[in-house]
């Protein structure tokens, strides 16, 4: 089992995405027998995150949920030193320019396109796909809302973070009403699509994961937005901080199977990330 660091870019904040909510994440990681420390980032320097490669962590899940200041050149280095010693590294963020500190991790950074940093290489891509949110911009694809779930695309078939369990792949994920976007790097050794999903909006294709693997590096995953992973996502009923205007959907209490698969790409990842 791995010993796995669930950690945020913001300090704790009451009206946020602060590491509480994603309790469902943590708990299922635990229920597999994971031992798992959820934290905010304290402020200033990190003092976990800035001796990252000294600690004990097998795996950080690193949920960038700033505005573009949650990462240091010193603490991403520590990131970059961690997987080189083998650590396993998910890093996950969101529409427009949120999370844009993620371009602090190098190769992984370079998976993430913003909105005014590393856009998307294809210029037709620098463009709302969710219409409704007027004050959210590209990239913002709109996969369904806070509480539905999305079809998940296979990009690389047979990569275990889609096994199912059952002789097939991974079937759903949560959905969320303006994603982020990913890409594989195209000078990073071992970096491949394995997902992607479709904007309900406009019907455009996405990237929904983004695996690195290469020798003599830790594996790694960019994910589209933190909102596969996040409490209100996997059951709306638990809240979401109070500058989310979009009504949710009860979709993913009313048929739990969107849940079960979404726990279950948590266990493969999980188990990928260290294997």
């Amino acid at each position: 089992m791995a010993r796995i660091l669930i950690q945020t870019t913001i300090p704790t904040t009451e009206d946020d995405w602060h590491v509480g909510r994603f309790s469902l994440l943590a708990g299922h990681l635990r229920s597999l027998g994971h031992e798992v420390t959820a934290r905010d980032r304290q402020a200033g320097e990190d003092p976990v995150l800035i001796a990252l490669d000294r600690s004990d962590f097998d795996q950080l899940w690193l949920f960038a949920v700033d505005v573009g200041d949650g990462l240091s050149a010193a603490e991403g280095e520590a990131v970059a030193r961690f997987r080189a010693r083998g650590g396993g590294v998910l890093a996950t963020r969101d529409h427009q320019d949120l999370g844009s500190s993620l371009l602090a991790l190098g190769e992984l950074g370079r998976a993430h396109h913003f909105h005014s940093r590393n856009p998307e290489p294809d210029p037709a891509r620098c463009c709302r796909d969710d219409q409704e949110t007027t004050y959210i911009d590209w990239p913002n694809y709109h996969s369904g809302a806070n509480g539905e779930v999305q079809a998940v695309g296979v990009a690389a078939a047979g990569h275990p973070l889609l096994d199912d369990g059952a002789g097939g792949t991974i079937a759903w994920l949560p959905a969320h009403p303006h994603e982020g976007a990913i890409s594989a790097p195209p000078d990073a050794p071992g970096a491949q699509v394995v997902a992607t999903g479709v904007s309900a909006a406009s019907g455009a294709v996405f990237n929904l994961i983004v695996a690195f693997e290469a020798p003599g590096q830790g594996r790694a995953v960019a994910q589209s937005t933190f909102h596969h992973f996040c409490d209100y996502n996997l059951d709306p009923r638990l809240g979401c901080p109070s500058f989310v205007s979009e009504a949710p959907s009860d979709a993913i209490v009313r048929d739990p199977a969107g849940r079960t698969s979404a726990e279950r790409y948590f266990r493969n990842l999980a188990a990928w990330l260290s294997a």
